[in-house]
C-alpha cells in the first residue's frame, strides 16, 4: 500500500510500471518517497514561516498545507516530465529549466527551516537590535523635548539669579548701614544719625522689592517646573507608547535579516542539504540508464504517435479520393441536356420575377 502510494507520488504511469520488474518499481517508489518528504518539509517550513507572520497556529497550518501541496505538485510534475532518450546532452537541456525551478524551491524550503534551526542565535541578534532601537528611539524622542526642557531650566536659573542678585544688593546695604551705625564706615560716627537712617531706608525699600521679587519669581519657577514635569511625562508617554512596536520587531523579514548577520557557512550547508534533497529525484532519473519502464513508455508513446500519423494519412487520402470522385461526377452531369434545359427554365422564371418586381417598384415611384 505504501509502495503504491510512493509510486503515485513519483508521477509515473502505474499501468506501465505494473508490467515492469520489482526493481524498477522500487526505483520509482524511492523517487516518489523523495518527492513526498520534500513536500512534507515544505509544509513544515511554510507553517513555521507563516506562524511568525500570523501568530496563529491553525491559520499557519492551513496555508502551510496549501504550500506543501503546491510544492508536491511541482516536484511531481518536474520528475514526471523528464524523459529518458539516451542522449545525455539532450536530456540535460530539457531538464535545465526543471533544475532551476528545483533550486528555487530548495531556497524557499530551506530558509524558514534555517530560521527555526538558528532561532536562539537569531533571538540574540534581535535582542541586541531591539536594545539599539530602544536607545535610538529614546534619543529621537528626546530631541523633541530636550530643547524645550533646557530652555525652561534656563528660565528657572534666570529667575533664581534675579533673586540672588537682588538679595546680594540687600545684604550689601544691610552691611553698609550696620557699619555706619557702628562707626566703621561712612561718617565714622558711632550711633544712628541721619546718614544711618538714609541707608536704612534704602535697605528697607530694597528688601520690600526683594520680597516681591521672591514671590513673583517663585510663582514663575513653580509654573515653569510644572511645564518641565509635563514635558517629561509626555516624553515618557511617547517612549512607552512606541516601545511595543520595537518589542514586536521579530517578524519574518527581521528574522531573515538577522540570519544574514550570522556566519554564512552553516546556512550554506543547510541550503546544500535541501538542494540535494530537492534535486535528487531529477538527477536520479538523469543519471540512471534507460530501463524497462523508459523503454515501455517510449514504445507506448511511439505506438500512439504511429496510430495518429496513420489516421491523419488516411484522412488525407480519403479527402483526396472524395474530391476526385466529386470532380468526375460534376463533370459528367454538366454535359447532360436534360439538366441544362431544367436549369434554363428556372433561370427564365427567375428573370421574369425580377422584371415584374422592378416594374412594380418604378410604378410606385411615379
Amino acid at each position: 500500500m505504501l509502495k503504491q502510494f510512493f509510486i503515485i507520488c513519483s508521477g509515473s504511469d502505474t499501468d506501465v510500471l505494473e508490467q515492469c520488474s520489482k526493481g524498477e518499481q522500487n526505483k520509482y517508489a524511492g523517487i516518489g518517497a523523495t518527492v513526498f518528504f520534500t513536500a512534507l518539509m515544505a509544509f513544515i517550513a511554510a507553517s513555521y514561516a507563516l506562524y511568525t507572520v500570523f501568530d496563529n497556529l491553525f491559520t499557519s497550518i492551513f496555508f502551510g498545507l496549501i504550500w506543501g501541496l503546491l510544492i508536491f505538485n511541482l516536484d511531481r510534475y518536474i520528475v514526471s516530465t523528464i524523459k529518458k532518450t539516451g542522449n545525455v546532452i539532450d536530456e540535460l537541456i530539457h531538464a535545465s529549466p526543471r533544475i532551476i525551478l528545483a533550486i528555487i524551491i530548495a531556497v524557499v524550503i530551506a530558509k524558514p527551516l534555517e530560521l527555526k534551526i538558528f532561532e536562539k542565535e537569531i533571538n540574540q541578534v534581535l535582542l541586541e537590535q531591539k536594545n539599539d532601537l530602544t536607545l535610538a528611539n529614546k534619543d529621537q524622542i528626546a530631541q523633541q523635548f530636550t530643547p524645550k526642557i533646557e530652555s525652561l531650566q534656563n528660565d528657572i536659573k534666570s529667575f533664581q539669579n534675579d533673586i540672588d542678585t537682588k538679595e546680594a544688593e540687600v545684604n550689601t546695604l544691610y552691611d553698609t548701614y550696620i557699619a555706619e551705625a557702628e562707626g566703621r564706615e561712612g561718617t565714622m560716627l558711632l550711633g544712628k544719625g541721619p546718614v544711618y537712617k538714609e541707608k536704612r531706608d534704602k535697605h528697607d525699600a530694597l528688601l520690600v522689592e526683594l520680597q516681591e521679587l521672591k514671590e513673583t519669581n517663585k510663582a514663575k519657577i513653580a509654573a515653569t517646573e510644572t511645564q518641565i514635569v509635563q514635558l517629561q511625562n509626555d516624553y515618557n508617554t511617547q517612549v512607552t507608547t512606541s516601545q511595543p512596536i520595537i518589542d514586536n520587531f521579530d517578524g519574518l523579514m527581521a528574522r531573515v535579516n538577522a540570519l544574514g548577520t550570522l556566519p554564512w557557512l552553516p546556512s550554506f550547508f543547510i541550503f546544500l542539504l535541501f538542494l540535494a534533497i530537492e534535486t535528487s529525484p531529477i538527477f536520479a532519473k538523469l543519471l540512471s540508464p534507460r530501463a524497462e519502464y523508459d523503454i515501455k513508455t517510449q514504445d507506448s508513446e511511439s505506438e500512439l504517435k504511429t496510430w495518429a500519423q496513420q489516421n491523419e494519412h488516411q484522412r488525407r487520402v480519403l479527402l483526396h479520393a472524395d474530391n476526385t470522385i466529386n470532380d468526375r461526377v460534376y463533370d459528367d452531369i454538366s454535359t447532360e441536356e436534360e439538366l441544362f434545359a431544367y436549369k434554363k427554365k428556372m433561370a427564365r422564371e427567375l428573370m421574369k420575377k425580377q422584371q415584374d418586381a422592378f416594374y412594380k417598384k418604378q410604378t410606385n415611384i411615379l
